[in-house]
């Protein structure tokens, strides 16, 4: 009997824990919409949600061809029908806004969101935006052709020098592995 008083208070602990814990959880959830409306805002800024436009008329687009393409004879119904559905679908675009407000809101502070909005809403924030993924392209290719030229003179002067400890006991790396480290070169077409 004692094993099962013992059991009831660690249950009650438990359970008390828990409520502490998800009842924090769920006042965390509780956003205001003064936070939501500068999630709003920086979502705007980012232009984060613009590429969800054509999420609607691309699907419809889709449910034309196919419906189009089993039923060639009724095309012009499909095409007035699918259109005027996918425009009363349209106004569900706003609970996407919302949830990205939402994730944006419970990711970032207000301060934060505000801080977002007003440097991506500047001429530099755009330029980022616009030019920032040119340059990170750019700067990835600069990193692959100085690392490709570290690698060739780590093992140039590495090998130099292994010669001279080493001698006739050294096995030069075979020619594909040279280049990469180790890695082996997938030849080229």
């Amino acid at each position: 009997m004692v094993k099962l008083a013992g059991l009831g208070k660690a249950a009650a602990a438990s359970i008390l824990i828990s409520g502490i814990v998800f009842g924090t959880a769920a006042r965390a959830q509780e956003i205001s919409e003064a936070h939501i409306a500068a999630a709003r805002q920086a979502i705007t800024s980012l232009g984060v949600t613009d590429r969800f436009d054509d999420i609607l008329p691309g699907l419809a687009e889709r449910l034309k061809a196919e419906l189009i393409q089993a039923s060639p004879n009724v095309q012009d119904a499909i095409t007035e029908t699918v259109d005027a559905k996918a425009l009363e679908l349209a106004p569900r675009r706003a609970d996407l806004e919302r949830e990205a407000a939402l994730t944006y809101a419970r990711a970032f502070t207000v301060e934060e969101l505000n801080a977002i909005s007003t440097f991506y809403s500047s001429e530099a924030g755009k330029k980022l935006l616009k030019d920032g993924p040119i340059a990170t392209r750019e700067l990835m290719k600069a990193a692959d052709i100085w690392a490709a030229g570290i690698n060739r003179d780590l093992n140039a002067s590495s090998m130099s020098e292994l010669q001279k400890v080493a001698g006739a006991d050294l096995k030069p790396l075979p020619a594909d592995q040279n280049a990469t480290g180790g890695a082996p070169v997938a030849p080229k077409p």
